[in-house]
């Protein structure tokens, strides 16, 4: 056993990592997993990257990255019905465990994570599989009617029905045996949102003897009416649909992020979805091949929003070809220090001008965002930040002075720009 406390320490700030999802769709390998996480250890680990994550459908041998899901999903199972590593693209599986993928990143000083979506196998109701643990099988606990509408792998689970639970108490105890640290469970939020069989997963782990941390997807609509049971199951939860490369989208996301910001807290976090930047679309299910439509300057903005709001940070990108300019975003130690800070809000929405105060030990931040197409020279008072008693200010982004005079800073922001002062 373990308890929802030892999740909720080992997510005390905002989680940071890899996932493959961006760059790989479900058709990652092994190869390709261990290569981004042998980047991360050796260039991002200082800075506070520690988890990679294998996205969707990892147990599907053919996942038809061509043409997005098959219609009928084929995953490889166990005499239980539990999803087992598809050795085709993951050679260290052939004996039907992830452990020593899971070894390997651990030994680089890492976390490892894989993606579940929520239910139980399709494959396993038609053959109608015992369930480890609960006396029952995988037809007679199936709830046909709420089955996933964009991916065929499952149903979902009637947990009415004896035995339910024992499915994922049996699927959480098999990751714990594999050394699994983080688990991202998807269609979980897509409304409606699946508070029955979100409550049974997160009892799943507190049995399973692991302190995994859960992270909840993808979060369309998602209603502060459900606040308080996300907290209480979940680490993080995403706020978001799943969000791609282009401005309007992140244009977007600025009103999630001022509406979720003041109700962070350590262990609970409201998730801006994934960094889709450096390389992406490799075999990604939405896009082509290709580096991040979003140009620098809106690169850094995603940076200083995610950072400011304490958003969990997951690099959508192959780590191995990302440009210097972009690797450079993830490596200050001071903009990412944002995400240990005591609170932020936004504090001034005005047309194209936003204004964000974020609280710090002994100081505070100060996030300029312009969202015009235009690069703009701006005037902020001090005093419309709460911080009217700071005499120097510092960008952290530049790592220069920015001259205080007359209680105000003066700064030129690019189009769909940021400057992050810290104030003192």
């Amino acid at each position: 056993m373990t308890s929802t406390s030892a999740r909720k320490l080992a997510a005390q700030r905002p989680p940071m990592g890899w996932n493959s999802w961006d760059c790989f769709g479900g058709a990652v390998t092994e190869d390709q997993v261990v290569a981004n996480a042998e980047f991360m250890a050796a260039e991002l680990l200082p800075y506070g990257w520690d988890t990679v994550v294998v996205d969707i459908q990892w147990y599907e041998p053919d996942p038809g990255i061509e043409h997005g899901y098959n219609p009928v999903a084929d995953p490889v199972l166990d005499a239980w019905g539990r999803q087992l590593p598809a050795p085709n693209r993951f050679p260290s599986a052939a004996d039907g465990s992830f452990k020593a993928l899971a070894d390997r990143v651990h030994a680089l000083g890492l976390k490892f994570g894989v993606h579940m979506m929520r239910g139980i196998p399709k494959k396993a109701v038609e053959l109608d599989l015992p369930v480890l643990g609960g006396d029952t099988t995988a037809a007679q606990i199936a709830d046909r009617e709420n089955a996933c509408t964009w991916n065929p792998d499952n149903y979902g689970i009637d947990h009415s029905k004896p035995g339910a639970q024992a499915f994922y108490d049996s699927q959480l105890a098999l990751f714990a045996e594999w050394g699994v640290d983080f688990v991202k469970l998807d269609d979980v939020l897509h409304p409606p949102t699946q508070s029955v069989e979100i409550a049974a997963y997160s009892r799943a782990i507190d049995k399973c003897g692991r302190p995994i941390v859960l992270s909840l997807s993808p979060g369309k609509a998602l209603s502060f009416a459900h606040l308080q049971a996300l907290r209480e199951n979940a680490e993080m939860w995403r706020i978001s649909d799943d969000l791609w490369d282009d401005w309007e989208s992140l244009k977007e996301m600025f009103q999630r992020a001022a509406r979720w910001a003041p109700h962070q807290v350590p262990g609970a976090w409201g998730d801006a979805d994934m960094l889709p930047l450096g390389r992406i679309g490799i075999t990604a299910h939405a896009g082509p091949d290709r580096f991040s439509r979003l140009n620098f300057d809106e690169q850094r903005t995603m940076l200083t929003l995610w950072c400011a709001m304490r958003s969990p940070l997951m690099f959508g990108g192959h780590l191995p070809d990302t440009p210097p300019e972009t690797l450079a975003l993830l490596q200050n130690h001071e903009v990412l220090a944002l995400l240990e800070s005591s609170g932020s809000r936004e504090v001034v929405r005005d047309h194209d001008l936003v204004v964000w105060r974020v609280e710090l030990d002994g100081a505070e931040a100060c996030a300029v965002f312009w969202l015009g197409d235009e690069a703009a020279d701006l005037e902020v008072h001090l005093a419309d930040v709460g911080s009217a008693h700071r005499t120097s200010a510092r960008d952290l982004w530049a790592g220069e002075a920015v001259p205080v005079k007359d209680g105000s800073v003066r700064v030129r922001v690019p189009a769909h720009g940021a400057r992050l002062l810290r104030l003192e």
